[in-house]
């Protein structure tokens, strides 16, 4: 979408804001200061927020025609998601994503295995998207939840680490499955030892700076993140 006006970024660049909804995704890439200048070098003037409004209507039918293409489930995930509900938990998610593309990508991951029980999307919310707690929020109303303490929010992205600890909640980062690495299967599956745990510790400490109570490699691991919070809360509840 940015190469359409004569931007060129990098893939590292491109991953930087994400966790962000869509639009808000552009307008920080647009702050960057080596994109910021191929614009103005461009158009002789520095980008507006009608510049945002442009690039961000070239991405929406290029992200609603690809994004079913990039929607496998994280290994586990299906599982770790009916492993919550035999449990009797219930499972919101917040999303970059405005609704018209999650028309298209929910159905899809929902015959993969991965179905919330409650979706809220980047762009349907006055109050805004990450990093302020609205979306997590709307999932704690949507979802009858009374103690939002009691809430965890899992996340791959430094906004949405935010989003969660905005939101009263406990946060959980993933690395390894996760942004912050970056990897594709394949891309994985030709990395190095080495090469593997230098992102994986770069993302760990990102998270954690981020304010994350807990950064596991992948999603599938949550289970004894959450038996260990579960015991905590039981310990402050008998300390009380």
């Amino acid at each position: 979408a940015f190469a359409t006006f004569g931007i060129t970024l990098t893939l590292t660049q491109a991953r930087g804001p994400m966790g962000l909804s869509k639009w808000d995704h552009i307008h920080q890439l647009l702050q960057d200061e080596s994109i910021r200048g191929q614009w103005q070098a461009s158009f002789q003037r520095l980008p507006t927020d009608a510049d945002v409004d442009a690039i961000y209507a070239r991405v929406m039918p290029m992200q609603i025609a690809k994004v079913g293409e990039f929607s496998d489930p994280i290994d586990g995930a299906p599982e770790l998601l009916q492993w919550l509900r035999d449990k009797g938990l219930k499972i919101g998610s917040c999303s970059g994503y405005p609704r018209e593309v999650l028309t298209q990508l929910l159905p899809q991951a929902a015959a993969a295995g991965i179905a919330p029980d409650h979706v809220v999307a980047g762009d349907e919310l006055a109050a805004g998207g990450r990093p302020g707690p609205y979306m997590a929020l709307a999932n704690v109303l949507a979802l009858g939840i009374s103690d939002v303490r009691a809430c965890v929010k899992v996340d791959d992205t430094v906004p949405g680490i935010a989003e969660g600890r905005n939101a009263g909640m406990w946060t959980v980062g993933l690395s390894l499955s996760g942004n912050e690495v970056g990897y594709s299967l394949q891309e994985f599956a030709q990395a190095t030892q080495n090469g593997v745990d230098e992102r994986v510790t770069a993302a760990e400490a990102k998270l954690y700076k981020a304010g994350a109570d807990y950064v596991l490699r992948s999603v599938k691991d949550l289970p004894m993140v959450l038996a260990d919070i579960a015991a905590k809360m039981r310990a402050e509840l008998t300390a009380g």
